[in-house]
């Protein structure tokens, strides 16, 4: 397995195989990014040709760089998904003007993970936010389900967990 380095602003910590970012990422959120991503120790391409490993990890996030062919364990794989998590994270706290919850900001970064910042930054989503639009997040979650513009169910099922965690304050 090749060596990585971690860059200097990971705040993970492994208790009991869960990670734990630093940053506040609520537990059930990082169930739902774990469940739906899927933990895969060598890297495939995905559903659009993207070059993945981990949990959902890509090239794009920045925090690691890898190749087809390497391997990674499931503890590198947790460490990897704590450091780009944080990335997400303060990327939303960024674009995001408005107060939100810890559940609130944990699942605007599981969306982010799966989609990037860039295209959240642009979205209907955070603008409506920004105005004060809670209520809308929801529906406008559920606009995000398509990969290489074709509705894919995997993605409807994720943003309608997203949805319900923050309907329901992550219960």
């Amino acid at each position: 397995m090749a060596k990585y380095s971690i860059r200097k602003w990971f705040l993970g910590l492994f208790t009991a195989g869960v990670v734990v970012t630093g940053v506040g990422m609520n537990t059930n959120v990082l169930d739902h990014i774990k469940d739906f991503e899927g933990l895969e120790t060598s890297a495939y391409k995905d559903i659009v040709g993207v070059i993945t490993i981990g949990y959902g990890h890509t090239n794009r996030a920045g925090t690691v760089q890898f190749h087809m062919g390497d391997t990674w364990t499931e503890e590198y794989a947790e460490e990897v998904l704590a450091a780009d998590l944080t990335k997400f994270w303060d990327a939303i706290d960024a674009q995001v003007t408005v107060d939100l919850t810890d559940c609130q900001l944990s699942v605007l970064t599981s969306w982010a993970y799966n989609v990037g910042t860039g295209a959240t930054g642009k979205s209907t989503l955070v603008r409506l936010l920004n105005q004060g639009h809670y209520d809308a997040v929801p529906a406008q979650l559920m606009r995000w389900d398509k990969a290489g513009g074709k509705r894919v169910r995997g993605l409807t099922r994720r943003r309608a967990a997203e949805a319900k965690l923050w309907e329901t304050d992550c219960e």
